[in-house]
């Protein structure tokens, strides 16, 4: 029998639940890094998720902390379709995936993990990605460690917006 290790599996499942918002502290962090942001814009920004679905999977997330989809400015807003589509045009160019799960879960019954501050999922796919082990195991593969996904999609994102 082969294993199969993922150990941030359990890190997300034991560790605590951060006292503050790990989005309005992510892009505040002295080491952009370690809290994973790729991209500043002026009212949002784009995170790697700590704990993807797939690799590259990104987060489009305004700076200001707020709930409600309609609550965003018409500024917000359109910025956040300018980094969805700058995400989606990066994943492309540096992973090559064959199609895209773009969206946000908005609240605790819709399956929002971070109800109170808003964001957009992008979830790069590839043909077969959902093989048998989400399935059978309840265990996903993800093929590349985060900070080699952070450090190809840090530079396209600088090549993006230059």
């Amino acid at each position: 029998m082969q294993q199969l290790w993922a150990p941030w599996r359990m890190e997300l499942i034991k560790s605590p639940r951060p006292s503050g918002c790990v989005f309005c502290e992510a892009p505040q962090a002295a080491d952009l890094k370690a809290s994973l942001v790729v991209h500043r814009g002026t009212h949002l920004f784009i995170i790697l998720n700590k704990y993807p679905y797939n690799n590259g999977h990104l987060m489009v997330v305004p700076y200001r902390h707020v709930a409600d989809l309609e609550a965003l400015t018409p500024e917000e807003g359109a910025e956040m379709v300018v980094l969805l589509q700058q995400a989606v045009t990066v994943l492309k160019k540096t992973m090559a995936p064959n199609a895209f799960n773009i969206g946000m879960n908005l609240g605790p019954d819709a399956g929002a993990g971070i109800a109170e501050h808003l964001h957009f999922h992008v979830v790069p796919r590839w043909r077969g990605d959902t093989n048998f082990m989400p399935v059978l195991a309840d265990t996903r593969v993800i093929g590349e460690h985060l900070e080699q996904t952070y450090d190809r999609l840090a530079l396209a994102f600088q090549n993006v917006a230059s």
